[in-house]
């Protein structure tokens, strides 16, 4: 018997199934049933699949938002904030990759999950204009150059992590040509031969 409680339960629950099977043919009845609770339970804490989707990326997947939230200007060095996110990132769509791609596959699930997920501050928009963000921050502290274009920046380093996540996963084996600590600071160190 698990006694962790309900809502931890079905995070859980969602998450394992999500991984196992994408999320479009995970349903609420499955992952209730999989929780060991009742369908109505799983409402009490969530609004819907697409809810708990978002909970699931927030609680269980690498801390992309939370690290790019947290970071500030002037503390540490550009270099190593910008190898953490490519690290942190690399390792979430790595992890999301799997969940999401039956979401491409069918149009009108993908309508109902972009409804779904619409009043929540969710989406794949939102790492780029926080890193985005950041690295203006940067640049008005006088660490980047002041013509520097910080959206392509931001856009080009997460861009790399998503396409090395979609990139292998196809792939029989799929094991990226460099280990994931090489990428990063070579990525990182890339990108600010253009921005620094």
């Amino acid at each position: 018997m698990d006694h962790k409680p309900a809502r931890v339960r079905i995070v859980d629950a969602a998450h394992e199934l999500m991984l196992s099977i994408g999320l479009a043919r995970t349903t609420t009845k499955e992952i209730a049933r999989a929780a060991g609770c009742s369908e109505a339970a799983l409402y009490k804490y969530f609004s819907g699949k697409e809810e708990l989707f978002v909970t699931v990326l927030a609680e269980r997947l690498p801390r992309l938002g939370n690290l790019l939230g947290d970071l500030r200007a002037g503390e540490g060095s550009v270099e190593g904030n910008l190898t953490e996110i490519a690290r942190v990132a690399a390792l979430f769509y790595e992890q999301t990759f799997p969940m999401a791609a039956s979401l491409y596959a069918e149009p009108q699930l993908k309508r109902r999950h972009e409804e779904g997920v619409g009043g929540l501050e969710a989406g794949p928009h939102l790492p780029i204009r926080r890193l985005d963000a950041y690295l203006r921050a940067e640049q008005g502290a006088g660490r980047l150059r002041a013509d520097a274009d910080t959206y392509a920046a931001a856009s080009l380093l997460l861009g790399a992590c998503a396409q090395r996540a979609f990139a292998y996963a196809a792939l029989p084996g799929g094991t990226p040509p460099q280990p994931l600590d090489d990428f990063a600071a070579s990525l990182a160190r890339t990108l600010l031969g253009g921005i620094s």
